[in-house]
């Protein structure tokens, strides 16, 4: 179910509402998805949820699974482990190189230790599609 589903008043799965995010947070979640995908060219995505270790590995099959992984960005978070991994695709990551994701990192993870999981995903989206530019 997409979250215009939801806007539409479709009934919104359980595991939706027993997640980490209110409908809010989650329409700001995808709003700043829409615009960072827009305004770059490349496909960003957010998994929330637990990872399997090692954590990196299992963060790069999740993003070898999106439709096309080399113009993607895949944020992967586990609240409950604390672990946060940014993936980048061979295109994505001419466009935002390694240090300009640990950044993205740190700030999210500042978010995160605060208390506001959505702010900090919603911020690392900015930073990560800013730093990509226009595609």
């Amino acid at each position: 179910m997409t979250v215009g589903e939801m806007q539409a008043g479709m009934e919104t799965p359980p595991e939706v509402l027993d997640g980490p995010f209110s409908t809010r947070q989650l329409l700001r979640i995808d709003e700043a998805l829409r615009l960072a995908d827009h305004g770059t060219g490349l496909v960003f995505s957010v998994y929330v949820g637990g990872l399997d270790e090692p954590i990196r590995e299992h963060a790069q099959r999740l993003h070898r699974q999106l439709a096309d992984p080399d113009r993607s960005v895949l944020i992967a978070v586990s609240p409950n482990q604390r672990k946060l991994e940014v993936v980048t695709g061979r295109y994505a990551r001419k466009r935002i190189p390694d240090t300009y994701a640990k950044l993205a990192a740190l700030s999210m993870v500042a978010a995160f230790g605060g208390g506001d999981l959505a702010g900090g995903i919603i911020n690392g989206l900015d930073q990560l599609a800013s730093h990509a530019g226009k595609g």
